[in-house]
Parts: C-alpha cells; sequence; structure tokens
C-alpha cells in the first residue's frame, strides 16, 4: 500500500494540474476505477487491499489513457481465468491462490512498473513500455497456472531437472505455450486498440515472454532458495520485460 501511495503521488505531482483542467475525464476515470474495483472484489479476483492497490493503477491508466485502462481489463480478465482453470487439482497440488485474492503485495509487485511509467512524466514508447509490463504479467499468471492446472512434465530452468508442478522455476511446455499465448493477446488487444503498430506488438510479445523466462529463472535460482520472495522476483520479471523492450526500440 505504501507503494500504491508513492504512485498516487507521482502521478499528482506530474499530472495532476493537467487533470484538473480536465474533470469530465476526471470524473470518467474516477467512475471506470471504482465499477473496477467492485467487479475485482465480488469476483475475488483480489483481497481487500488487493482491491485499494489495484484502484490505484487501474486509476492511472484511466486518467493518463483510457484505452490503457482496457488493456489492464484485459490483463485482469485473462489472468483471472487462467487462475480459476481447474482449480481442485491446483488445490491437490497446494498451488492454489487464496480464495480471498490476490493482496496488495502481488498486485503491486504485477502491476507496479506499468503503474510507474503511467506515474511518469511523458516520454517516447511509454505506452509500449507499459504494454510489455502488462504482456509479462499476463503471462508470467497464465503459464504457472495453466502449467500447474494440466499434467505434464515440469523442469527447472535453471538445470533442467524434473520438478513437480509448481515448483520456484519449474516450466513446461503447457505453460510456455500458455504464456505466449497470453503475451500474445495483449500484443493484439494493444494493436487493436491503436497503442502499438505491427512491430511494436511482436516487441510486446518477445518482451514478454523473455520476462517470463527471466521470472523464472530468478525463482529457481533466487527463490526457491530464499535469497528472494515471490513478490520481489515478479517485480524483477516485470522490469526485465519493459527493459527488453527498451532495448529492442533502440
Amino acid at each position: 500500500m505504501i507503494a500504491a501511495g508513492g504512485l498516487a503521488g507521482l502521478f499528482v505531482l506530474f499530472h495532476g494540474s493537467a487533470l484538473l483542467h480536465e474533470r469530465t475525464h476526471l470524473f470518467t476515470a474516477l467512475s471506470i476505477t471504482l465499477a473496477f474495483a467492485l467487479i475485482a472484489r465480488l469476483t475475488r479476483g483480489v483481497s481487500t487491499s488487493g482491491t485499494l492497490a489495484g484502484a490505484v493503477v487501474a486509476f492511472l491508466m484511466a486518467s493518463r489513457d483510457l484505452a490503457m485502462f482496457w488493456m489492464l481489463l484485459v490483463v485482469f480478465a485473462v489472468t483471472l481465468a487462467a487462475t480459476r482453470l481447474r482449480g481442485p487439482r491446483k488445490k491437490q497440488l497446494q498451488v492454489a491462490e487464496s480464495e480471498n485474492g490476490r493482496s496488495a503485495s502481488q498486485v503491486m509487485a504485477n502491476l507496479g512498473i506499468a503503474g510507474l511509467i503511467m506515474a511518469a512524466p511523458a516520454f517516447q514508447a511509454w505506452r509500449l513500455l507499459a504494454l510489455a509490463a502488462l504482456a509479462e504479467a499476463a503471462a508470467d499468471t497464465v503459464s504457472s497456472e495453466v502449467g500447474t492446472a494440466f499434467r505434464g512434465r515440469t523442469v527447472l530452468i535453471t538445470n533442467w531437472r524434473a520438478v513437480e508442478p509448481g515448483v520456484d522455476g519449474g516450466i513446461s511446455l503447457s505453460g510456455t505455450l500458455a504464456a505466449l499465448s497470453a503475451a500474445g493477446i495483449v500484443a493484439l488487444c494493444g494493436g487493436a486498440m491503436g497503442l502499438a503498430n505491427p512491430i511494436q506488438m511482436l516487441i510486446i510479445v518477445g518482451a514478454g515472454t523473455l520476462g517470463m523466462f527471466i521470472d523464472s529463472f530468478l525463482g529457481g535460482g533466487f527463490e526457491e532458495p530464499g535469497y528472494l520472495t515471490n513478490d520481489q522476483v515478479n517485480l524483477l520479471g516485470t522490469a526485465s520485460a519493459v527493459l527488453i523492450a527498451w532495448l529492442l526500440i533502440r
């Protein structure tokens, strides 16, 4: 929640005065954010703290560019569907998400980088970098959820040793294909909304998927031994996707 408050403060600092002069847009952003937060909580996609943190990020996106908010909604829908997929099997494996939904720390770990881009002053290709962060968040969540939902060989990305589904750093064919599909959905929707051209769409897919693999590597090499937490790994994964996208457009 402190991180969410910091993002809100940065947004007010850099964009507050301009938003106050566009009160219709401000009220629209607030209304959409409240509706999104209510739906997210009622579907138990997020906890109470997660609702508040997610509402901050949703407001930043709706305020900067309404199309970016719709992209957040796409990511929410895709990840929620993957999370609910074959719930009984995930409970049996003890890898199911909490029934209360994702907490504020989990929300900020996955969306904090995109939120930071929204809060920062406008710069070239900011939409592309934000979409890369969203693509990685979607790819990482969907790969984990699908990989544990279906039977299949799972290996540790650091040494290719066979492991049980749900182990930090474990990857599978079904999870990898699901990650690529999730990143592709984000890119396609971004292109349909005029946020990215065909070349940029390819960059979004590539950055999102590679970021997911980096997330898995950090999970296997640093989270499993206890050097990093899951939230820290997720945050670094989204940051790596943004860095990759930035390097590809230079």
